[in-house]
């Protein structure tokens, strides 16, 4: 979905870069910086840089590489694989690109370490046979071959945590992934080959996806919603060949969060018979959703349409509270959408799929379902994130 959990990251990345001018953080380097996400995503200078205020035509292979006019972007996948022994492992690997002045800026005399964008990343395993979650980022400038991105061919990286096109030219619907830990000692890794079953799709109004009904705050929002994936993975318990499906969410905005938001639950679903469902809730400090909020159901044949917040609800069944900082989150789900006949239960793969060993702090994992769709008993996968459940995400990044 939207990840803009990890554009308040880029945020106080960036307030840090800027201090020292144009030179970027090296890898793996902590910015010191503290806000909530209100505080963050409400106040930004966004002067100077593009906005998502109507539709536009997206085109390709083109919007599948960066766009620095725009102030934040990320590349998002995520997956639910198996070994031949039935195994199960889930994976998170997202690149974000924060841009730290607009385009018209003028820039330093370049030296090799001059860069108006700052790249970062997550990535996470989860082990579900040794219930287990790990979480990992990094941190690093644009230029200078340490991180950025290509349309042609695809390509975004930093440093040696990559997406590379197996297409050719301009190919988003088939990559490679690999990224390894940065403390244990590659103690996890991944390294898998995705290739898109169906076709893309496009988010909320043609792709323009709203997140508050002021003008502009908007992303353009595509989707490769089940791309087959096999490949490698690598835990403290041994490498693994693993199978199954992944799913790919790509995003770009100058943005921001309504001050009323306090945090967002978000779905990613595919269902055994081949239809797939995102559902986002905008929380609101009152207690309320934003009217804003909505999904997609991607039918098996790969045509897609929207869902209003009137057409699904979302109850939550059970509740966990984190051990590392008190927060408590929904921890089980029942999921209605009668239009679509499509009723189901959503259960966390492993509780602890909190990402608390990095920067900041939010819930994204693995879950399994079961229930009717089509009136057809129906099990599937997907992944659910769900930030704002740690006091406003207040903690030192």
């Amino acid at each position: 979905m939207n990840k803009w959990l990890q554009g308040v990251v880029l945020a106080c990345v960036a307030v840090g870069l800027a201090a020292g001018g144009w030179a970027a953080a090296t890898s793996n380097r902590k910015i010191e910086a503290k806000a909530s996400v209100a505080e963050l995503m409400s106040n930004g200078d966004t002067s100077g840089y593009a906005r998502a205020f109507t539709p536009r035509e997206l085109k390709f292979p083109q919007d599948h590489g960066p766009h620095n006019d725009f102030q934040t972007e990320w590349w998002y996948y995520t997956g639910n694989l198996t070994d031949a022994k039935g195994r199960h492992f889930g994976y998170q690997f997202t690149i974000f690109r924060r841009a730290i002045a607009p385009p018209s800026t003028p820039t330093p005399s370049d030296n090799g370490f001059t860069s108006k964008q700052v790249y970062f990343a997550h990535f996470a395993i989860t082990d579900s046979g040794a219930n287990k979650h790990a979480a990992f980022e990094r941190f690093s400038r644009a230029g200078g071959n340490l991180a950025g991105a290509n349309a042609m061919p695809f390509h975004v990286f930093i440093e040696d945590w990559a997406i590379n096109t197996t297409m050719g030219v301009g190919g988003a619907e088939a990559v490679e992934i690999k990224a390894k830990d940065t403390r244990n000692g590659g103690q996890y890794a991944i390294q898998l080959n995705l290739s898109s079953s169906k076709p893309m799709v496009l988010h909320g109004d043609r792709g323009l996806s709203a997140k508050s009904n002021l003008p502009g705050n908007a992303s353009y929002y595509y989707s490769f919603t089940r791309m087959a994936t096999t490949g490698k993975i690598t835990t403290p318990s041994g490498t693994f060949d693993v199978r199954g499906d992944s799913w790919m969410d790509r995003e770009w905005s100058t943005s921001a969060l309504s001050s009323e938001t306090e945090g967002w639950d978000w779905f990613s679903v595919q269902l055994d018979d081949q239809r797939e469902v995102m559902l986002y809730l905008l929380r609101l400090k009152n207690g309320g959703v934003d009217a804003v909020s909505k999904g997609t159901l991607v039918e098996a044949d790969g045509n897609a349409r929207t869902l209003k917040l009137d057409e699904f609800q979302v109850e939550v069944l059970d509740r966990w509270r984190s051990p590392h900082n008190n927060a408590e989150y929904p921890m089980r789900w029942r999921v209605r959408i009668p239009s679509a006949n499509v009723e189901i239960e959503l259960t966390p793969r492993v509780k602890d799929q909190e990402m608390h060993d990095i920067s900041t702090v939010y819930w994204e994992g693995a879950v399994t379902l079961s229930g009717k769709s089509n009136g057809k008993p129906v099990t599937g996968a997907g992944y659910v994130e769900m930030t704002g459940y740690q006091a406003g995400m207040n903690r030192r990044l």
